[in-house]
């Protein structure tokens, strides 16, 4: 393994690395010697992600490497668009939760973001983010949230849906350290100067895909319960340390008054789900202030986000 890192990549804690592609992170977990062998990838961030984690994981672990399997905390494209290219190279297992495989595996397409709360770029623009399912077929395994992930043992899968029905958090208790996903954020995922800049802030779950709010808040509260001392979040730079478990705190007690929106197309009325996908949208909010702002910024950015993809 090589110990002296591209500053590409940051280190999360002992053993958990991490690198953001664009504006979301990925995270390599290599497992204590003794407990399980190889090392684990959570999340694949954007299509054309592919090289770029691959170059990462034969720097950490040396050429031709392969992670024994693949965690998904949850299926939304800017977390699990660069599986298929992996697929292609790495034949190994791949696991989600088995409320999040409807969206794997071709069954139902996600409910539809929610640009209407106009609180950053990122939030006008998500009316153009794929929301199609990825369709995987058996290549996805659901987790047995009873036994865990067969090759991540000291691990504790959590259940946080709210951002998506079967999203998942990763927790290894000895030494507090916890892999959030999207159940909450380190920086302001809604504004493009916070996202892409990697400014930290913690805040909640990015509003503009996250459908049902009743259950963001249950499972941020969840996580705060296991008093983690630092965090990997999906969106944000690390943090760790006494100002991150106070402030997971205040998020956790005020996570209403915070984190939800004061109006917004899931505000009071959160999309349903069931095994076989989305069973109810609430209907859509729009206005004409909307649609021109997403019509100014929409080609600007998905060349940002094109160019950041390729280099």
């Amino acid at each position: 393994m090589n110990s002296r890192l591209s500053t590409k990549y940051f280190q999360v804690s002992q053993r958990v690395w991490g690198t953001k592609l664009l504006f979301v992170n990925i995270y390599m977990i290599a497992n204590r010697p003794g407990a399980a062998r190889g090392w684990i990838l959570v999340d694949t961030g954007l299509k054309g992600s592919a090289n770029k984690i691959i170059n990462m994981a034969e720097e950490l672990f040396g050429p031709g490497t392969r992670p024994a399997a693949i965690v998904l905390t949850h299926g939304h494209a800017d977390h699990a668009g660069g599986l298929e290219e992996l697929l292609k190279i790495w034949d190994v297992p791949v696991y989600a939760h088995a409320m999040e495989l409807p969206y794997l595996t071709g069954l139902s397409s996600y409910p539809p973001a929610d640009p209407s709360i106009k609180d950053g770029l990122m939030s006008v623009l998500s009316a153009f983010f794929p929301l199609r399912p990825f369709n995987f077929g058996s290549r996805i395994k659901a987790i047995d949230m009873e036994q865990g992930i067969p090759e991540l043992p000291e691990w504790k899968v959590v259940h946080t849906p709210g951002h998506s029905p079967g999203h998942i958090s990763l927790f290894l208790q000895v030494n507090s350290t916890l892999i959030a996903g999207d159940a909450f954020s380190t920086t302001k995922a809604e504004s493009a100067i916070y996202s892409f800049g990697s400014i930290r802030k913690l805040t909640g779950p990015p509003r503009y895909l996250t459908t049902d709010w009743p259950a963001a808040a249950e499972s941020v509260r969840k996580l705060a319960g296991l008093h983690p001392r630092t965090v990997g979040a999906g969106h944000g730079p690390v943090m760790r340390g006494r100002e991150f478990k106070e402030d997971l705190r205040e998020l956790a007690d005020y996570f209403e008054e915070t984190a939800v929106p004061a109006t917004g197309r899931y505000v009071g009325h959160p999309s349903t789900a069931d095994e076989m996908g989305v069973k109810y949208i609430p209907p859509r909010v729009t206005s004409g202030l909307l649609k021109a702002s997403v019509g100014i910024a929409a080609a600007l950015t998905a060349f940002l986000i094109v160019r950041g993809v390729q280099k």
